[in-house]
């Protein structure tokens, strides 16, 4: 075996069946439809020492975050995106009577959309107000404007991208990681549901395990998604990829998966979301910050692909003597298509 190969992946553990979760027979019995409890940690709330995301993104991040509120806190929310200069002037009080909600709601309004407290949105709304009143150019992202040089761009953006990979990383529970591993590293069958961009994650990782000789597939068409989950069972592995957990068209497959006794995986940035109650293992990752042209399909397509890259390389490095031929296999049999092809004079 080739020595780049070996440097392809960490040494296999010396027990194959190490951490593999039991088997699901006919005598397994799990309660369906029911919230899981520890499964996943909570999401790390704002951290005090944190100001909360930019006058720029606060319109983008409700927009995001507001399918996933209360009446009253879409009331509250509404509010400050739709006026951030009258609602900068108000007190806690003064803007729960505007809004018809309580104190209470409005302080937990402002932590869902990323600020520790009431006080850091009104510094927030000050900021928009002001950027609103001054003409500045608009911005394009929380920290990019429409008239940024490239350049700017560029260096803005790697910069976004390192910190929303260190905050999945940090936030990863690295004991639903290497359950999920073990899980798939046996399985018999991996199928893998996403819609959109997170479909793009689910083809990268499907992929990557065709190549190491797993067999998984990628189901990115919702009908197709649940006529092929009926067909799970135990020793089988279902994967949903959702950066909101509630996308329909993933939950409904991920469901049947769950119903018919396979395990089951949720890779994403909400674990209180439904998706997470058909879920054996939830996989967080970061809801970086969103603007018009950053999307949450943008910014979480990369915290999706590091979670899906740590799965990959678990499975590989469990399956060495078998994963590690089967990706030479590959490299062989298209390393004919990488070569310059001789030129017909």
């Amino acid at each position: 075996m080739s020595s780049n190969l070996k440097e392809s992946f960490a040494t296999r553990p010396a027990a194959q069946t190490q951490g593999q979760p039991p088997a699901k027979g006919p005598g397994h019995q799990r309660r369906p439809h029911e919230p899981r409890q520890s499964a996943a940690p909570s999401a790390p709330g704002p951290s005090p020492a944190a100001p909360g995301p930019g006058p720029s993104a606060l319109a983008a991040k409700v927009r995001t975050m507001g399918p996933s509120m209360t009446r009253s806190m879409q009331r509250v929310a509404e509010a400050v995106a739709g006026d951030p200069a009258g609602c900068a002037q108000l007190t806690v009080t003064g803007l729960a009577e505007r809004t018809g909600t309580s104190e209470a709601t409005v302080v937990r309004t402002s932590r869902l959309l990323g600020y520790p407290g009431y006080r850091d949105l009104r510094l927030a709304l000050a900021g928009l107000a002001a950027q609103q009143e001054s003409g500045a150019a608009p911005a394009v992202t929380a920290d990019i404007a429409v008239d940024d040089p490239i350049g700017d761009v560029v260096a803005k953006l790697a910069l976004d991208e390192q910190q929303t990979l260190a905050d999945t990383a940090a936030a990863l529970d690295t004991g639903q990681v290497e359950a999920a591993v073990a899980a798939m590293a046996v399985a018999r069958r991996i199928d893998v549901y996403g819609v959109g961009a997170s479909g793009l994650v689910s083809q990268d990782l499907a992929q990557k395990l065709l190549r190491i000789g797993m067999v998984a597939h990628a189901h990115a068409d919702p009908h197709l998604a649940v006529t092929n989950a009926v067909q799970l069972r135990a020793g089988d592995v279902a994967l949903a990829i959702t950066h909101s957990g509630r996308t329909v068209d993933v939950i409904e497959p991920l469901r049947v998966a769950f119903d018919r006794g396979a395990t089951t995986i949720a890779i994403t940035g909400r674990p209180d979301a439904e998706v997470a109650q058909y879920a054996d293992h939830v996989l967080t990752t970061s809801t970086a910050r969103e603007s018009e042209l950053r999307p949450a399909a943008m910014s979480s397509r990369t915290s999706q692909l590091l979670v899906v890259d740590c799965l990959f390389i678990g499975v590989a490095q469990r399956t060495y003597e078998t994963a590690a031929p089967a990706l030479s296999a590959s490299y062989e049999a298209l390393a004919h298509r990488h070569s310059p092809r001789p030129r017909n004079r």
